[in-house]
């Protein structure tokens, strides 16, 4: 963990990492008081006159409860679509290593007209609600509940795993400023956008507390332990998420932010109340982004108070979104990465020389206002990759420029990303062409790793004698902590995962203190079937983090490494006047302090503030 000192505020903070200075600025509400209070995480927000059951969640010390053999979490992201009703690999709940994870989020439910949580209407075509799966191990519905579809399975598996906790996930890349309708069709309605943002960038109070009252019903209703927001993305960082959003989100950018701290205060709680009222405490979770090019936009991410933990999604680092070519979800920076340099990132004095592009990064912005504990950082079972790459050492830091972009990507420049046999996973573009991502399950890449093509090929729309031209070698960069296969003949890069550095990465996780790992998304991972000599769907990856984790030291419960003075002065601490867009750094919002006591205080009081080592020494 990193160390903590104690130094004087400057009121116009600059660098990457402006939420360490949150630390110190939670003052009034850290007391506890007897029975489920003290079981409440160190800086978790308390809803005010609310007895919330912190203690069916977490011990006297602010932990959580997983089980015994779950000292740290393993959060799977779980996808609706992977039904195997289009003839494609099923990745269904008897698919799930209950015993390895702690937590599964269900990946996606969406914010539909009304402004409320939904997965669509009822049929027997809803994979959430309504879908079976005659014939299937493990898949026979459980009679007792009164829905169908996935979100059955998982309440019958919970009953033999009850230290799993399932979360309802909302929102993710395409749904957080809309829908997909009945019919498939995307439904660009604003989404997070809209029910949280007016247009004229103010809160839309009312539209939060309808969703919010609705996410309540929502989880009570389908046996869900909490809600976990995939909002892409409140920031005021112009044309960020779905270019298909564009028209809604970038028109409120000065406004996102507000509306996202008070969508999460909302939850928080009416989430605590419903606690409250049914004996036990309902999660609150994000997936948050971990580039510092986006989060400079979300305002040192106050929002972390109301939030029982963070899942960082510290993956998409580098894609074919632009030419530079480099690993998905590196955990370290080389001071090498050539879209940083090409920024002069490196070289700016405001970010101090740090590169922001790696898992590192991310962990230690937040641990600059949160404890170790409440933060799990994200690692992919998945690719992402280029092709004609030129330049770099084996196709690591070179460049991939594309003639052309995908419609509907929103860019007019962007890398020549890899397709065919290297892109298994075929996202469509907006004329329902494939889109160049190089984007694969773990299991394929593994295949290709060996030179093998497997059996699955044809169930993703290429011919039974489909040949590998050239030779996917395996790379990797002990600094970086990064795989990669490269594929000299093609010029292909695939960015990749597998034993080494999941372990190395569990690794650190331990060895800091951090609550665990989140993955996306669950399917992706691998194991050997020796009698087909194929790679295919698996948990070699969980299985190993399970096996780090499960007799690792307690994760680190408090926000501060050193003791903090027993009274605290109620005062009030406020970051405003962001700026906006690319206009946005250096960071110099203002800091307002207020006295909420019914004291003077006197001239020449001097105010301390924790001041964390995750923020740069020119901060």
């Amino acid at each position: 963990m990193p160390s903590l000192t104690r130094a004087r505020p400057t009121l116009l903070a600059t660098g990457t990492a402006v939420a360490g200075l949150l630390l110190g600025m939670v003052s009034g509400g850290t007391s506890h008081a007897a029975d489920d209070a003290s079981c409440r995480p160190d800086g978790l927000y308390q809803t005010p006159g609310v007895s919330v059951p912190y203690c069916s969640v977490y011990d006297s010390e602010g932990r959580e409860k997983m089980g015994a053999d779950h000292q740290r979490r393993v959060i799977g992201y779980f996808t609706g679509w992977r039904t195997g009703k289009n003839g494609e690999p099923a990745y269904l709940a008897p698919d799930i290593p209950w015993d390895k994870v702690t937590h599964i989020n269900y990946a996606f439910g969406h914010i539909d007209k009304d402004n409320k949580l939904s997965v669509g209407s009822d049929s027997e075509k809803n994979a959430a609600t309504g879908m079976t799966w005659p014939g299937v191990a493990g898949a026979e519905m459980d009679p007792s509940l009164p829905y169908k579809g996935h979100f059955n399975l998982l309440n019958k598996f919970k009953k033999q795993h009850p230290n799993v906790k399932t979360l309802m996930s909302v929102g993710g890349w395409a749904e957080t400023g809309g829908y997909f309708g009945d019919d498939g069709k995307r439904v660009n309605s604003g989404g997070f956008y809209s029910m949280a943002t007016n247009a004229d960038g103010s809160v839309n109070q009312a539209g939060i507390d309808t969703f919010a009252d609705s996410a309540v019903a929502f989880i009570k209703k389908y046996g869900f332990n909490g809600v976990d927001i995939d909002y892409e993305y409140p920031t005021s960082m112009k044309d960020a998420g779905h270019p298909a959003d564009f028209g809604i989100s970038n028109a409120r950018r000065g406004g996102l932010v507000k509306g996202y701290a008070a969508l999460m205060k909302s939850l928080r709680e009416k989430l605590d109340k419903a606690g409250a009222a049914d004996g036990k405490h309902y999660l609150l979770t994000v997936a948050a982004p971990s580039s510092g090019y986006l989060l400079r936009g979300m305002e040192t991410f106050q929002v972390q108070k109301y939030l029982d933990y963070v899942n960082i999604m510290s993956y998409d680092l580098h894609g074919a979104w632009n030419e530079y070519v480099g690993p998905n979800a590196s955990l370290f920076d080389d001071g090498k990465d050539a879209e940083l340099a090409a920024a002069n990132v490196y070289g700016s004095q405001q970010y101090g020389g740090i590169g922001y592009l790696n898992t590192d990064w991310a962990y230690h912005y937040f641990r600059g206002s949160m404890p170790a504990g409440r933060i799990n950082i994200g690692l992919p079972y998945y690719t992402r990759g280029h092709k004609n790459v030129q330049g770099g050492t084996d196709g690591l830091w070179g460049k991939a420029a594309a003639s052309s972009c995908p419609a509907g990507s929103g860019l007019t420049k962007c890398g020549d990303g890899a397709v065919g046999i290297d892109n298994l996973w075929h996202d469509k573009d907006d004329n329902g062409k494939e889109s160049p991502a190089g984007s694969n399950p773990m299991w394929h890449a593994k295949n290709l790793e060996k030179g093998i093509v497997g059996d699955y090929v044809t169930k993703y729309g290429f011919p039974a004698d489909t040949k590998l031209t050239g030779t996917y070698a395996r790379k990797y960069d002990s600094t970086l902590v990064a795989p990669w296969l490269w594929n000299a003949e093609k010029k292909v890069f695939l960015s990749t995962e597998d034993e080494t550095s999941v372990a190395k990465k569990a690794d650190y996780v331990v060895d800091r203190g951090i609550g665990g790992t989140m993955v996306w998304e669950m399917a992706g991972d691998y194991r050997w079937n020796a009698a087909k000599g194929q790679y295919e769907i698996g948990d070699t990856l969980t299985s190993l983090m399970y096996d780090k984790f499960k007799a690792a030291k307690p994760y680190g419960a408090k926000v501060s490494n050193k003791e903090l003075p027993a009274k605290a002065v109620n005062i009030g601490v406020e970051f405003g006047d962001f700026k906006l867009g690319d206009s946005n750094y250096p960071i110099t919002p203002k800091v307002k302090i207020t006295n909420n006591t019914k004291t003077t205080l006197p001239g020449g009081t001097e105010f301390q503030f924790d001041y964390s080592t995750s923020a740069p020494g020119n901060a």
